[in-house]
C-alpha cells in the first residue's frame, strides 16, 4: 500500500461501530491453501482495512458524501497522490454504520492479471464474511477468466439478503481493460446488492460516463479532498499545535490544502524545526513529491515539468517554447487526467501546478542548471508579450534582465501609465531594480526607467527624462509612443517651476499628450482611457503645486466624476485623496474629513506621492486634527503617512508633513524638534535630501515660514520671529497675520493696527486667517484696556470658529483668552465646545495624551468653592458638610466642573484648575 495521510474534520472522531458482522473471526489472513492461479499464495494484508493515525481527524463533510455514494452502485473517490483518499474511505468503513458489509481489497500491480484480480476479489468476499456460497468457483487461468465465473458471482451476490460494499483501493494500478469489462458486468448484474467504491489516483477504465449519464456514480475528487482553513487548524491541533487565524490561512494557501503537505508541515512544526510562516516540512514534502510523482514520469515530462516551473501558470504553446518540442498539449492534459499535481483552469486551456510541486520543480532547475532559468525567463518573455499579456510577460522580462526588450515593449504598448497606476503596477515597477540603466541606453530604457523612479518618488527622474529627450532628438522624425511618453512623463514629473509659467507648460504637455493619441494608429488611444486622465491629473497638480487652489480643486474634482471605469479608478481615488488635501489647506475641514475617509476606503496604490489616496487622506486628517487641536489624531495619521511616503518630493506633500510634523512638536512641547524639522522645509530644501530634491514653490516657502515663525515664538525669541516673516512682499493673509502676532509678541505694535486694518480686507484669506485676525484685533483692545471691544470680538473669533471645530487659533493664542473669558460675562458657556478634548477623525485613543482644555467655561462661585475644598483632599462627604450641602449636590458641581474643565476625575480637574490659575 502507498503512503496516504489522514483527513480532517472539524468534529471529533465518533466511536467506531463493531465490525463483527463486517469481517471474518480471525480475519486478517487469508485461508490456508487460498492460492492465485499461479499457484502463489493470497497475501491477507491486502484485505485489512488499515486503521487512522493517530492525528487523523473527521471529515464530516466528506463521510456524508460516501454514505450517499453507498446507497448506488458505484462511488470513486480519486485524487492526486497523499490526499487522504485512504483514510478517509478507511474511517467511513469502521466509524459510520455503512449499507452492508464492507470488503476491502487493496490492489497491486499483479491484479493487472485477469486471474489474479479475481482470484484476490473472491478471497476478500470470504475474508470479510460474505458467504457467496460454493457456487462461485475459483479462477483457474492466470490470463483470463471464465464468464460463467463472473455470471455466477453476480448472481450470488444478488441474492445476497443485505447490500456489500465492496473498497477496491489503489485501483489506478489496474489498468487492464479485461479487468475493467469484468468489474463493470458483475456491478450491472449483481443489481442493488453490490456497492463499488473505487479509490485511485487515475479514472477507472469503467465506463463512467454510462453511470454519470444515469445519475448511479458519485465522485469525490481531488478539490473536495482538500482541507479547508478549518480542518487545517483542526489537524494542527492535533499536532499539539495552536496556530493563529493567519498562520492557517498561510499554511492553507501554501498547500493548496493538500493533505501530505500539512501533514508534513505540522511535523516540522510540532519539532520546532520553522516558523509558521516559513516553508516547514520542506524537505519532507520535497522527497515524497520527488519519488510519487515525479520519478515515475518519463524522462520528457519531467523536463516539460522542470521548464515550465518559472511560470505561475503554462500554456502548451508556451511550454513548446521553452521545451523546443511540440508534445506539450497531450502531456499536460495526461498529467491533470493522472491527478498528477497539474491542474488544468477550466475553460481557458491553461494549466497549474500545485504550489508545493511548483516549488520543488524549480529547486530542481536551480540545482541543474544556473544559467538555464535566465533564458527560459527570456523565451517566456516573448511569448507572452506576443500574445499581448503585459502583466504576465514583464515580470519574467525582469527576472531574466532583459531591460531593453521589456522598455520597448512598454513604451511601443503605450503602458508606461501602467507603471504608475492599476493592476500590477507593483509587479511592474520591480523592473526599475532588475537593471540599471546606462547613461546611454536607448530612449525607452530611459523613459521606463523615470517611470519607475517617479513611481517610487525616487530623485532620478527628472535625469532620465533628459536622456531621453536626448536620445529622441536624434530621432528623425521620433516614433509617437515614445513621444507621448515623454510628454506624460514630464508632466506628471512636475518639470518646470510650479508657477504661472508652470501651469501654461503643464497645459501645453497635456494638449501635446492629447495631439499625439489621435495620431496613434487604429484603436491605441480608445485601448488607454489612462493616458489622457494621466494627462488631465498632471495639469491639476501642476496647479495644486503652483498654489492655485480653486483652480487645482476644481480640476480634480472635474477628474474624479470622469474616471469610472476600472481602468482609471485609480485616478478617481487620487483625485479624491487630493481634493481632501486641498480642503485642509484653505480650512475646509468637514469637507476635507469626509472627502478623506473615502479616499482611505479606497486602499493604496503606487505611484506618485498625489497619486496615493490613503497618503493623502491620512496627511488630509492630520491637517484636520491639527487645526482642531487633537494632537494624538495628528500624530497618528502623520505617521500612517510617513509610512505611505518615506521621504517625498513633491513639494506640496513634503511641504504640509514637515508644517504639521513642526505645529505636534511644538503643541507637546518638543520647540527643538519643531526648529529642526521645519528650517530646512522653510528654505526650499528636504532636509532627507538637500541635493536633489526640488525647491518648494513660493506658497508653500511662505506657509513653512508661518510654521518656523511659530516655532521661534515658542523658543522665546519673537525678533527672529519676525525677520523670518519681514523680508519680500507682504506675502498671503496667513503670512501678514503670524506677522502681525509675531511683532505682538516683540512688542512692536507700530504700524500694527494699520496692519490689522488692512488685513480685514485681504482677499483670500481663510476661515483660520480671519479668525486669528480676530483675536489679534481682540488682544490689541485688551491692551488698549477696551475689555468690551476685546470680548465683542472673541465672540466674533468663536462664531467663525465653531462651525470647523477651529481651536488652534485660540491655544496658539495664549492664556489670555481664557482669561478673557472668565473676567466678564463672555460667552464662555456657549463656546465650551473649545474645552473638549477630541479623539477625532479616526485616531485611536491615547491614554494621558489627550490635549489639554482650549478655553474653560467660567466656573460658579460655588463651583470655585468646591474645586478649592476637593484640592485640599477632603472626600465628597467633607465637602457637603464643610458647605453645608447634600452630597448629591456636591456630585453635580463636580460633575460639571469636569465637564468645563474637560477632565475625567478629581486629581486632573485640581491640576488643570492650577495651571489655568484657577485656583
Amino acid at each position: 500500500m502507498r503512503l496516504s495521510t489522514a483527513p480532517a474534520s472539524d468534529e471529533p472522531p465518533e466511536p467506531p461501530v463493531s465490525r463483527a458482522r463486517r469481517t471474518a473471526p480471525g480475519g486478517g489472513a487469508a485461508r490456508r491453501g487460498s492460492r492465485t492461479p499461479t499457484g502463489d499464495p493470497l497475501l491477507g494484508a491486502r484485505f485489512a482495512v488499515p486503521p487512522p493515525p493517530r492525528t487523523h481527524v473527521v471529515r464530516r463533510r466528506l463521510l456524508t458524501r460516501l454514505a450517499e455514494g453507498a446507497a448506488g452502485p458505484v462511488t470513486l473517490v480519486s485524487g492526486p497522490a497523499g490526499t487522504g483518499k485512504t483514510v478517509l474511505v478507511a474511517s467511513w468503513a469502521t466509524e459510520e454504520p455503512p449499507p452492508g458489509p464492507v470488503v476491502w481489497l487493496t490492489t497491486e500491480p499483479d491484479n493487472n492479471a485477469p486471474g489474479v484480480f479475481w482470484a484476490y476479489t473472491l478471497e476478500a468476499f470470504r475474508h470479510h464474511g460474505v458467504a457467496l456460497g460454493d457456487g462461485a468457483g475459483v479462477p483457474t487461468h492466470t490470463d483470463h477468466v471464465d464468464r460463467s465465473l463472473l455470471t455466477r458471482l453476480a448472481c450470488a451476490l444478488s441474492r445476497l439478503p443485505e447490500p456489500v460494499v465492496l473498497v477496491l483501493d489503489d485501483f489506478d494500478e489496474v489498468r487492464s481493460r479485461e479487468v475493467a469489462a469484468g468489474l463493470e458486468f458483475v456491478v450491472r448484474h449483481a443489481g442493488p446488492q453490490l456497492r463499488l467504491v473505487l479509490v485511485s489516483r487515475l479514472d477507472p477504465l469503467l465506463p463512467l460516463h454510462r453511470h454519470r449519464a444515469a445519475g448511479q456514480l458519485t465522485e469525490i475528487d481531488g478539490a473536495d479532498l482538500a482541507f479547508t482553513p478549518r480542518e487545517t487548524a483542526l489537524l494542527l491541533r492535533r499536532h499539539g499545535l495552536d496556530p493563529s487565524p493567519d498562520s492557517v490561512r498561510t499554511l492553507s494557501a501554501r498547500t493548496a490544502g493538500w493533505a501530505t503537505g500539512l501533514r508534513f508541515s505540522a511535523l516540522a512544526l510540532q519539532r520546532g524545526d520553522a516558523p509558521y510562516g516559513s516553508p516547514a516540512g520542506h524537505d519532507a514534502v520535497a522527497d515524497y513529491l520527488t519519488a510519487e510523482v515525479l520519478a515515475p514520469q518519463p524522462a520528457p515530462v519531467r523536463d516539460l515539468l522542470v521548464r515550465s516551473s518559472v511560470l505561475e501558470r503554462v500554456h502548451p504553446g508556451l511550454a513548446d517554447e521553452l521545451t523546443g518540442r511540440d508534445d506539450a498539449a497531450g502531456t499536460l492534459a495526461a498529467l491533470a487526467r493522472a491527478h498528477a499535481f497539474v491542474e488544468a483552469e477550466t475553460g481557458t486551456g491553461w494549466y497549474r501546478c500545485h504550489p508545493q510541486f511548483a516549488e520543488v520543480l524549480r529547486a530542481r532547475l536551480r540545482l541543474a542548471d544556473g544559467a538555464l532559468e535566465p533564458e527560459l525567463h527570456r523565451r517566456a518573455a516573448r511569448w507572452l508579450a506576443a500574445a499581448g499579456d503585459l502583466d504576465a510577460a514583464l515580470p519574467h522580462a525582469a527576472a531574466a534582465r532583459d531591460f531593453a526588450f521589456a522598455a520597448g515593449f512598454l513604451v511601443d504598448n503605450l503602458a508606461v501609465g501602467r507603471l504608475l497606476m492599476g493592476p500590477g503596477s507593483e509587479e511592474l515597477t520591480g523592473l526599475r531594480s532588475a537593471v540599471a540603466p546606462e547613461p546611454d541606453a536607448g530612449a525607452a530604457v530611459h523613459l521606463v526607467a523615470a517611470a519607475c523612479a517617479l513611481a517610487r518618488d525616487d530623485a532620478g527622474c527628472p535625469a532620465h527624462l533628459e536622456r531621453a529627450r536626448r536620445a529622441l532628438a536624434d530621432d528623425d522624425p521620433a516614433a509617437p509612443a515614445p513621444r507621448l511618453c515623454l510628454a506624460l512623463l514630464g508632466l506628471l514629473a512636475g518639470s518646470g517651476t510650479a508657477d504661472g509659467d508652470g501651469c501654461a507648460a503643464a497645459d501645453r504637455a497635456a494638449a501635446e499628450v492629447r495631439d499625439l493619441l489621435a495620431h496613434l494608429p487604429g484603436r491605441c488611444a480608445p485601448e488607454h482611457p489612462e493616458l489622457p486622465a494621466l494627462a488631465r491629473y498632471g495639469a491639476a497638480a501642476a496647479r495644486l503645486r503652483a498654489g492655485r487652489l480653486d483652480e487645482a480643486e476644481h480640476a480634480f474634482r472635474e477628474l474624479r466624476e470622469s474616471c469610472t471605469d476600472p481602468v482609471t479608478r485609480p485616478l478617481h481615488d487620487a483625485a479624491l485623496g487630493a481634493v481632501a488635501l486641498i480642503e485642509s489647506l484653505r480650512g475646509a475641514l468637514t469637507a476635507a474629513e469626509a472627502h478623506a475617509q473615502q479616499a482611505l476606503a479606497a486602499g493604496r496604490c503606487t505611484g506618485p506621492a498625489l497619486l496615493r489616496p490613503w497618503g493623502t487622506g491620512h496627511l488630509a486628517l492630520a491637517g484636520v486634527a491639527s487645526e482642531r487641536h487633537e494632537l494624538p489624531a495628528v500624530k497618528h495619521h502623520l505617521q500612517l503617512a510617513a509610512e505611505e511616503f518615506g521621504a517625498p518630493l513633491d513639494p506640496v506633500v513634503r511641504t504640509e508633513c514637515a508644517v504639521l510634523r513642526s505645529r505636534l512638536d511644538l503643541a507637546t512641547g518638543d520647540v527643538r524638534g519643531a526648529l529642526g524639522g521645519i528650517e530646512a522645509v522653510a528654505g526650499g530644501l528636504s532636509p532627507e535630501d538637500t541635493d536633489e530634491a526640488p525647491a518648494a514653490p513660493a506658497w508653500l516657502e511662505e506657509r513653512a515660514a508661518v510654521a518656523l515663525s511659530a516655532a521661534h515664538l515658542a523658543a522665546g525669541d519673537p525678533e527672529r520671529a519676525v525677520a523670518v516673516l519681514e523680508p519680500g512682499a507682504p506675502g498671503p493673509p496667513a503670512r501678514l497675520v503670524a506677522l502681525a502676532r509675531a511683532r505682538l509678541a516683540a512688542g512692536d505694535t507700530s504700524g500694527l493696527r494699520e496692519l490689522l486694518a488692512a488685513l480685514s480686507d485681504a482677499p483670500g484669506a481663510g476661515t483660520a486667517d480671519r479668525v486669528r485676525l480676530r483675536l489679534l484685533q481682540a488682544r490689541m483692545a485688551a491692551v488698549d484696556e477696551e475689555p468690551r471691544t476685546a470680548r465683542r470680538l472673541l465672540g466674533q473669533a468663536l462664531r467663525l470658529a465653531r462651525p470647523e471645530l477651529l481651536r488652534r487659533p485660540f491655544t496658539d493664542s495664549g492664556p489670555w483668552v481664557g482669561q478673557l473669558l472668565r473676567d466678564g460675562s463672555g460667552p464662555a458657556e456657549e463656546y465650551d465646545w473649545l474645552a473638549v478634548g477630541a479623539a477625532g477623525t479616526g485616531a485611536p485613543p491615547e491614554a494621558g495624551s489627550g490635549p489639554e482644555p482650549v478655553i474653560v467655561a467660567s466656573l460658579t462661585d460655588r463651583e470655585r468653592e468646591v474645586l478649592a475644598l476637593a484640592a485640599g483632599m477632603l472626600s465628597t462627604e467633607e465637602i457637603a458638610a464643610e458647605l453645608c450641602l447634600s452630597v448629591n449636590t456636591v456630585k453635580t458641581h463636580l460633575k460639571s466642573i469636569y465637564r468645563k474643565l474637560s477632565a475625567s476625575r478629581r486629581s486632573e480637574a485640581v491640576r488643570r484648575a492650577r495651571s489655568l490659575g484657577l485656583l
